[in-house]
C-alpha cells in the first residue's frame, strides 16, 4: 500500500496501551518489569528486586540507573558476547519488536492478540495493572523466543483465529490502528483484513444487529469507496502528471523543478485570465454595441497585434467608459434596461484585485516552500527513506514500474552524490587564483550586461524617433507594422545570445557543485532580464505615455499594449528557433560531424529566467492587454511540449548528478521579487500619476485612472449620505496607499517572519529528537547489558567455573 510517513512525534499513532519509542517511561518500566521478572524467577535477593523495580506513581524517576559518568564507563567496557548471552536474554531480545519483524510469524501473531486484549480491556474498563494475576498479563513468555518460532502449526493458527476474533470485537478505528501497526508482510496484512472486516456472520448474530446498524455500515463503506475512487480521479486528472514523472525519473528533480515551475505559471495566468474575463471582457463582449471593424485580418496581426486586433477587446482601447445597460445595443437612449455595469469602474477594482490576490498567493507560496526546502535535509537520513519506503506496491503495469523504477533510481543517485561529495581544503594559491577568476568572469559579465543595456536603450531612442518623423505615417501599413517589430527582435536576440556568452565565461570558472553553477548562472541572467526590463519601462511610460502627441498616437495604452504583445510574441519565437538550433541541430551536428556521443545538457537557469521574463510582461501588459495572460497561457503550454520533447530527443543527463532541494523555491521567490514587484509598481505608477487617453479607454476624460473610483464615491454619498465613511476608506487606502501599502508590506513581512521561525523551531526540535532517539537506543543497550549481568549473577556456577573461580582466587 502506498502510505505517507510522517515523523511527527507529536503525532500518536498508537493507543498508550501499545508500545511506543515516544513513551520514554513505558519503555523504561518495560526494561524493569523484565528484570524483575528475572530476577524473581531465579530467586534473586529482595534487596536486588527493591533497587530495580519502579514504583507505579514515579515512572519516570530513573534514578536507580547509573550516573553519567559511570555510565559512559561501562559503555566503554566490552559487552558480554552473544555467544555467552543466556536463554532468558535471548528471549527477550528476540521478543523485542525490532526483532520480529520477517522472522517469527506466529510469534507477532500472540503478541498482537495480547494487544488487542489489552485494548479490549481497556475500552470496557481501566483498572491498574497491579489488579490482575500474573497469568493475565500480558507476557514476552512462551511466544516471543528462538523456541516459539519452532512451534505447532495448530497452536500458531489457534493463535492467529483468537487474534481475529479480539480483532472483529475492537471498534473500526482500533481495528485499523492495531493493523497498521503490525510488523507483517503486506499478504498476511491483506488475509488478517479480509479476516477481521468480511466475516461471515451466523444467523444469530445478524438477527441480532439492527438494521439502522447494518445500514448505517454499509452507507459508511459505500461513502469510504465513493470517497476513495474520486480522490483517484483527481489525482488521474492532475495536468502533466505522466510527462513530469518520465522527465524527473530520467533528468533529475533539476530538470523538473523547470517544467513544475512552468506549471505553476500556468495556473498564475489561469486565475488572471478568469478574473479579467469575467468582469472585463466578458461584460464588454456581450453590452457593448457592435463596431464594424475596418481594417481586414491579413494575418501578420498575429505577430504584431495591430491591425484587425487593434479595434478588438483585446486592447485598452476598445473597451467604454459608459455605464453599460442591458439593452443599450438596441436602444439609444440613456437609461434603457435595469441592469447597469460601470465599466471603469470594474476595470480599475478588477486590476487592483488581481494584483492584491496574487502578491497573496505569492507570498503564501514563497512561505511554504520555503518551511518545506529549508528544514533539517540529511541526505543519508533521506537515503534510508527512500531506499526502504519509497517504492509504490500499488504500481502493476510495467510502463509504470519502469517509470518509478528509473525515478527512484536517479533520487537515489542524487542523494549518493550529496553523501559522497566532500569538501576538501584547498590552498591558498589555488583559492586566490579562483577568486581571481570569479572575480574576472563577473567582471566579463557586468560589462557585457552594460554594453548590451546601452545598446538596447540608444536603439529604442532611435525607434522612437522614426515613430515621430512625419513620412513614417505615409508608408505602407503593412510595413510600418513590420518595422515595429525591430526592437522586440533585437532585445529577443541579445536575451538569447548573452546566456550564451555566460555559459561560456562559467565553463572556465570551474565550478564544483552542479547547484552552485546554476545558481551563478540564474543570477547572471536576472541581472541582464532586470535591466533589459527597466529599459523598457522607461520607453514605455516616459517617452511614449508622457507625450502621445509627438508619436500621433490617439491611444497610447493600445500601442504600449501592443507593444508587449510583440515582445511577448517575439520572445517565443526565439526560444523555438533556439530550441531548434541550439538543442536539435547541434545534436545532430555533434553526432554526424564531430562523432562525439554526448548530448547538449539543458539549460537550466537560462530557461527558468526566459519563463520569469516572458511572465513579467503579462503582468506589465495585462492593463493595457486584458487577454493578455490568455496567450501568455497559449505559449506555456507549446512550450511545455516543446521543452519536453526536445529534451527527450536532444539533451543528455547532466554529468554530474545533483538533488534540486531548493530551485522551486528559489524560483518562486525570483518571480516575487523582482518579477511581481517591479510589474506591480509600473502598473501602480500608470494609474495613479499617467493620464489616460481622451479619446480611448474606459478612463478617457479623467487626470489619471485613479478619479474614477473617487467620481464613484462621490456619487455614492450623494445619493446616500450613510455612506459617507466609503470617501474616507477611498481617501486613505486608494488616493493615499501609503498607508495601506506599509501595513499590508507589513503584514507579510511579519508572516514570513513567523514562518521562518516556526520552520527554526521546528528544525531544532527534530534536532532534539534524533538526539533523543540515539539517547534511547543508548539505555536499551546499558539495560540489555545489566539484565545479562543479573542473570550470570544468578545462575548456579558449574564445577568446572567453580574450579577457576577458586584457582584465580588462589592465585591473587
Amino acid at each position: 500500500m502506498d502510505h505517507s510517513v510522517n515523523f511527527d512525534p507529536s503525532v500518536h499513532y498508537f493507543e498508550p496501551e501499545m508500545e511506543s519509542p515516544i513513551d520514554e517511561a513505558a519503555v523504561h518500566d518495560s526494561f524493569s518489569h523484565l528484570i524483575a521478572e528475572q530476577t524473581q524467577d531465579s530467586h534473586f535477593s529482595d534487596l536486588e528486586m527493591d533497587q530495580l523495580d519502579l514504583d507505579e506513581e514515579a515512572r519516570d524517576d530513573v534514578g536507580y540507573l547509573l550516573p553519567p559518568e559511570t555510565r559512559a564507563s561501562e559503555y566503554q567496557q566490552e559487552p558480554p558476547h552473544v555467544d555467552h548471552w543466556s536463554s532468558a536474554t535471548l528471549r527477550i531480545l528476540s521478543s523485542m519488536p525490532s526483532r520480529t519483524i520477517g522472522r517469527s510469524r506466529g510469534a507477532i501473531i500472540s503478541q498482537y492478540y495480547n494487544r488487542t486484549m489489552q485494548l479490549r480491556r481497556h475500552r470496557q474498563s481501566r483498572p491498574s495493572i497491579r489488579d490482575f494475576s500474573r497469568s493475565s498479563r500480558p507476557s514476552i513468555r512462551g511466544y516471543g523466543g528462538v523456541e516459539s518460532d519452532m512451534g505447532d502449526l495448530n497452536e500458531e493458527e489457534a493463535k492467529r483465529e483468537r487474534l481475529v476474533n479480539n480483532l472483529r470485537n475492537l471498534s473500526m478505528s482500533d481495528r485499523v490502528r492495531m493493523l497498521k501497526a503490525m510488523p507483517l508482510s503486506v499478504m498476511e496484512k491483506t488475509d488478517l483484513r479480509r479476516q477481521a472486516f468480511w466475516h461471515k456472520e451466523t444467523p444469530s448474530s445478524s438477527s441480532n444487529i439492527p438494521c439502522c446498524s447494518q445500514m448505517k455500515y454499509y452507507l459508511m463503506i459505500v461513502a469510504r469507496q465513493t470517497w476513495y475512487s474520486w480522490l483517484s480521479l483527481l489525482s488521474s486528472l492532475q495536468l502533466w502528471q505522466t510527462a513530469l514523472k518520465t522527465v524527473s525519473g530520467r533528468f533529475g528533480t533539476g530538470v523538473l523543478s523547470y517544467f513544475v515551475f512552468l506549471k505553476t505559471l500556468l495556473f498564475f495566468n489561469l486565475f488572471l485570465i478568469s478574473v479579467t474575463g469575467l468582469f472585463v471582457v466578458l461584460p464588454q463582449a456581450i453590452f457593448s454595441p457592435l463596431r464594424s471593424n475596418s481594417t481586414g485580418f491579413s494575418g501578420l496581426e498575429l505577430l504584431t497585434g495591430g491591425g484587425y486586433f487593434t479595434e478588438s477587446v483585446m486592447f485598452y482601447g476598445h473597451y467604454t467608459n459608459a455605464t453599460l445597460k442591458k439593452d443599450c445595443a438596441k436602444d439609444s437612449e440613456v437609461g434603457c434596461g435595469n441592469i447597469s455595469y460601470n465599466m471603469s469602474l470594474a476595470y480599475f477594482f478588477t486590476i487592483g484585485a488581481a494584483f492584491f490576490v496574487t502578491c497573496i498567493i505569492l507570498v503564501y507560496t514563497m512561505s511554504k516552500l520555503f518551511g518545506q526546502s529549508f528544514r533539517i535535509d540529511k541526505s543519508r537520513s533521506i537515503l534510508a527513506m527512500k531506499v526502504f519506503c519509497s517504492w509504490d506496491f500499488k504500481v502493476i503495469k510495467k510502463t509504470s514500474v519502469k517509470l518509478q523504477s528509473e525515478n527512484i533510481s536517479t533520487q537515489l543517485k542524487e542523494l549518493l552524490a550529496d553523501v559522497g561529495r566532500k569538501r576538501g581544503e584547498i590552498p591558498i594559491l589555488q583559492r586566490l587564483a579562483r577568486i581571481s577568476m570569479h572575480l574576472l568572469a563577473w567582471s566579463m559579465c557586468l560589462g557585457s550586461t552594460v554594453a548590451c543595456v546601452v545598446g538596447v536603450y540608444y536603439f529604442s531612442s532611435y525607434m522612437h524617433t522614426v515613430v515621430q518623423n512625419r513620412h513614417f505615417a505615409t508608408e505602407n501599413p503593412v510595413v510600418k507594422e513590420a518595422s515595429l517589430l525591430a526592437l522586440p527582435a533585437v532585445v529577443s536576440s541579445i536575451n538569447l545570445l548573452l546566456p550564451g556568452f555566460f555559459n561560456i565565461v562559467a565553463s572556465l570558472e570551474k565550478y564544483d557543485s552542479p547547484s552552485v553553477r546554476n545558481y551563478v548562472a540564474i543570477s547572471r541572467n536576472l541581472m541582464l532580464k532586470v535591466s533589459v526590463l527597466g529599459i523598457l519601462c522607461y520607453h514605455w511610460l516616459f517617452r511614449i505615455a508622457a507625450d502621445p502627441q509627438s508619436l500621433h498616437l490617439e491611444c497610447w495604452e493600445t500601442f504600449v499594449g501592443q507593444d508587449l504583445y510583440r515582445f511577448l510574441v517575439m520572445d517565443f519565437i526565439f526560444t523555438v528557433l533556439d530550441t531548434f538550433f541550439g538543442e536539435f541541430l547541434w545534436r545532430l551536428f555533434s553526432q554526424k560531424a564531430l562523432k562525439r556521443k554526448r548530448k547538449p545538457v539543458f539549460d537550466i537557469a537560462r530557461n527558468v529566467l526566459e519563463l520569469i521574463y516572458g511572465q513579467t510582461l503579462a503582468w506589465m501588459g495585462v492593463l493595457f492587454t486584458p487577454l493578455l495572460p490568455a496567450v501568455q497561457m497559449i505559449k506555456l503550454i507549446c512550450l511545455f511540449y516543446l521543452k519536453k520533447t526536445s529534451l527527450m530527443m536532444n539533451c543528455q543527463v547532466p554529468r554530474k548528478p545533483w538533488r534540486a532541494s531548493q530551485m522551486t523555491t528559489i524560483f518562486i521567490s525570483l518571480l516575487c521579487f523582482p518579477s511581481f514587484l517591479g510589474a506591480a509598481v509600473c502598473v501602480t505608477c500608470t494609474m495613479w500619476s499617467i493620464k489616460p487617453s481622451e479619446n480611448c479607454g474606459p478612463f478617457r476624460g479623467l487626470d489619471t485612472m485613479i478619479q474614477s473610483g473617487k467620481k464613484w464615491v462621490k456619487d455614492l454619498e450623494e445619493t446616500n449620505s450613510k455612506l459617507a465613511w466609503l470617501t474616507w476608506v477611498h481617501t486613505y487606502l486608494v488616493e493615499n496607499p501609503v498607508i495601506f501599502l506599509f501595513v499590508t508590506a507589513m503584514t507579510f513581512l511579519v508572516v514570513i517572519y513567523f514562518h521562518t521561525q516556526v520552520v527554526d523551531g521546528q528544525r531544532k526540535i527534530i534536532t532534539l529528537l534524533q538526539e533523543q532517539i540515539t539517547n534511547e537506543g543508548e539505555d536499551k543497550k546499558f539495560l540489555i547489558t545489566r539484565l545479562q549481568s543479573i542473570h550470570e549473577r544468578n545462575r548456579p556456577l558449574s564445577p568446572r567455573r567453580t574450579r577457576e573461580a577458586s584457582e584465580g582466587s588462589s592465585y591473587y
